[in-house]
């Protein structure tokens, strides 16, 4: 009995092997309507007050803390240094 309780607790200890989780596949820039808005990449950022978009928006600029969810419907808007629409993209 004595024998049966060291491999017991030895196989307790070892670490479960590491899956690596999935990353998303690229957007389709066309689920969110990003193909649509690519026009606006060098505009002002103001530009966004005249665009009328149904859905999820995230407007990103320098120094925002940005969480890494993914969403394939939502477009996202990074404004650059200069308050300028430097990408448009889903997710």
């Amino acid at each position: 009995m004595r024998y049966l309780i060291l491999p017991l607790l030895l196989a307790a200890c070892a670490s479960a092997p590491h899956i690596p989780t999935p990353t998303p596949a690229p957007a389709d820039p066309g689920a969110c309507g990003a193909a649509e808005r690519q026009r606006l990449v060098g505009a002002p950022a103001t530009a966004l007050e005249r665009e009328l978009i149904l859905g999820q928006v995230r407007v990103i600029r320098p120094g925002d803390a940005v969480t890494m969810d993914f969403s394939p419907t939502r477009i996202n808007f990074e404004i650059d240094a200069m308050e300028q629409i430097a990408r448009v993209y889903c997710g």
